[in-house]
């Protein structure tokens, strides 16, 4: 019994109530997921409500633009206080078919859809009406949604897409699974690399300029195979083995790598299923000296898996050029609760460091505080 003839209704419930309510938001704190940040940073959000927010870039004036996947949508947003959080935002494009892969050069966002890329000039002076885009290039296979596509300009002024293999594991016809290099003002291409299943983060060192980029292993292999690649590109026309081997050395059963193929082999090996979809060298000096000119990779996480792993930021730490060591930076998984899932990261003018989640549709801020502290989600996401 809850209450008894010495109480009654009158007196009992509102007592009764406050103890239920206590409880209730006592259980509510215990249950407040966490986010953890590596000591002496601080990760505030600085954008949400973005649908599911994809590949992210930074135009001249500090404009962060946004692509996305389901949503249909490239959205500009704009912190013109500059203080930490956006005030501004608009609608650059909306109703299109999956356009994840987005990047910015000398004035211009340009975006794929379909199979077509367009170009959007004088962008951050047009954020209210943008205008029609010009086509730029048309030689895209048809998108669908297991073909994912990234982009950015490279240091020879080509802009480089990466346009995954259309299958968990398949032989495909070019240009899915490989890397084109395009010249927007003459439509020229060129294959980069092949060999490569789901490649969404690629950059260029700052130090050497040599190309790094990420690509996903495959599915229903265990929760331990195949591992995630971190891969460098050394010859142009390199085959990176998909589908005929993952990782190093894990040979696929399906198919039989032919005789004469010579693969090149991944440059570090991630576990398996952690998918690292952003891939950047930090390019700012806001962070410490340890991390200037680092790779940082953003883990989207794991589906098919027994027990999640991945959803965080990490770095890849480098000596004499090669990786010796894998730090993680920013989690956002709390036990097998994913509070985010980051997906792409790029230095802020500021020196800080954007990532996007397409989880939730935020885009976070990550910065140097110098202080030794480690921040969670209710203290520093506000």
């Amino acid at each position: 019994m809850l209450f008894n003839k010495k109480y009654g209704d009158k007196d009992m419930w509102p007592k009764l109530s406050v103890i239920l309510l206590a409880y209730f938001i006592a259980g509510l704190a215990h249950a407040q997921p966490m986010v953890t940040v590596t000591k002496g940073f601080g990760l505030t959000l600085y954008a949400s409500d973005l649908g599911d927010a994809k590949q992210i870039a930074v135009g001249d004036k500090g404009t962060l633009f946004v692509g996305s996947h389901k949503s249909g949508l490239v959205q500009a947003l704009v912190d013109s206080n500059q203080d930490g959080r956006v005030d501004k935002r608009y609608v650059i494009a909306k109703g299109l078919k999956y356009p994840e892969a987005i990047a910015f050069y000398q004035g211009a966002l340009y975006l794929a859809e379909e199979d077509r890329i367009v170009r959007f000039i004088d962008i951050e002076q047009r954020l209210r009406r943008p205008g029609r885009p010009k086509e730029v290039y048309s030689g895209l296979p048809e998108e669908n949604k297991k073909s994912s596509r990234a982009m950015q300009f490279g240091p020879d002024g080509r802009l480089y897409i990466t346009i995954g293999a259309p299958c968990n594991v398949c032989e495909s016809e070019a240009p899915f699974a490989s890397m084109l290099a395009i010249n927007v003002h003459t439509g020229a291409s060129e294959q980069i690399l092949t060999g490569i299943r789901k490649v969404t983060g690629f950059d260029w060192s700052p130090e050497d300029a040599s190309l790094w980029f990420a690509d996903i292993g495959r599915d229903w292999m265990g929760d331990h195979l195949p591992p995630d690649e971190i891969n460098k590109l050394v010859e142009k026309g390199s085959h990176f083995g998909f589908p005929y081997v993952h990782g190093s050395s894990v040979v696929e059963p399906a198919y039989d790598k032919p005789k004469n193929l010579k693969v090149s082999l991944p440059e570090y090996e991630l576990p398996a299923h952690v998918s690292p979809m952003g891939l950047h060298f930090y390019r700012g000096e806001q962070f410490p000296k340890r991390y200037h000119n680092q790779l940082f990779i953003a883990e989207n996480g794991s589906w098919n898996r027994s027990s999640k792993v991945g959803y965080q930021v990490v770095m890849l730490r480098f000596a004499e050029g090669k990786v010796v060591k894998r730090e993680t930076v920013v989690s956002f998984l709390d036990g097998e609760f994913p509070v985010a899932r980051p997906y792409s990261i790029i230095t802020a003018p500021d020196g800080a460091m954007f990532i996007s989640d397409d989880l939730k549709g935020n885009v976070y801020r990550l910065y140097y505080k110098g202080v030794e502290q480690t921040a969670n989600s209710e203290e520093e996401i506000e």
